[in-house]
This record gives structure tokens, sequence and C-alpha cells, in this order.
């Protein structure tokens, strides 16, 4: 028993307890560990603490992506919205302009038809006056034919002007 190696193993560490036990070694590390355990449980308290902050702020930004999400939702169908009053707004105006043209243009075609009737009643008269002067003159002499020029064509002019 004295020639196996396992018996002074066992002396050994038998040996090597009581000189820890003799100088409190056993407290000191008693110690240590204890130190390290809360030292632990401070660092997951802290992790667990940091996880729910975390877990705020994430909810915390996806009410705010929401919200942004929505408002850009909004802005994007009040522009639809102006858009569309102002294209309403633009159709309004361009009628509006088109038909104050068309009844500009339709006025001075108006304007230009009586002055056009006017101008050929004009030369009609002159014609027929040149005309009626020509064939009294030609058919009717002395004062008599005069005074009757004078008179046929002064009514001729104030029937056909």
């Amino acid at each position: 028993m004295f020639a196996e190696p396992e018996f002074w193993v066992a002396v050994a560490f038998v040996i090597l307890m009581g000189v820890f036990a003799y100088f409190g070694i056993h407290r000191t590390v008693l110690t240590t560990l204890d130190h390290r355990s809360e030292r632990i449980k401070a660092e997951l308290d802290d992790a667990r603490r940091l996880k729910e902050e975390a877990a705020k702020l994430l909810a915390e930004y996806k009410a705010r992506h929401a919200s942004a999400e929505r408002e850009a939702q909004d802005i994007i169908e009040s522009a639809k919205a102006e858009a569309e009053r102002i294209a309403s707004e633009a159709k309004t105006k361009m009628e509006d302009f088109v038909a104050r043209r068309t009844k500009t243009a339709e006025s001075k075609i108006g304007l230009a038809e009586a002055q056009a009737l006017a101008d050929v009643r004009a030369a009609a008269a002159d014609a027929a006056v040149t005309a009626a002067s020509t064939i009294m003159s030609q058919s009717v002499k002395g004062p008599i034919a005069d005074d009757l020029l004078a008179k046929g064509i002064a009514e001729v002019r104030e029937k056909l002007n």
C-alpha cells in the first residue's frame, strides 16, 4: 500500500487541504467566488435592463415608422387631390379661354361680314349710279335731263345706302 502511487497522491491531497485550511484559503476562495457571483448577477441584471430598453426603443421606432408611413400616405393623397384640382381648374380656364377666343373670332367675322356687305352695297350703288347716269346722259339731253339725272341719282343713293 505504501508503494502504490495512488496512496501518496491521496496523502499529498490531504496535506494540501490541511495547509489550505490552516491559512484560510477556503475563505478567500469562497469570498472571491461570492464576489464573482455578485458581479455576474449584476451583469445579468444590466443585460436584462438593456434588453428591456432595447425592446422599448424598438417598439417606439416601429410606432414612429408606422406614423411616418401614414403621414407619407396622407401627403401623397393630398398631393394627388391637389394635382387633380389644379388640372380641373386648368381645364376650366382653358375652356373659358377657348370660348372667349371663339366669341371674339365670331364677332370679328360678323364685323367683317357686315363691312363686306356694306362695301358690296356701296360698290353696287356706285355702279348703279354710274350706269344710270351713263344711260340717262345718253338718252336724255338738256336741262331737264340734268334735273332728272340728279333726282334719280339721289334716289338710288338713298335706297342703296
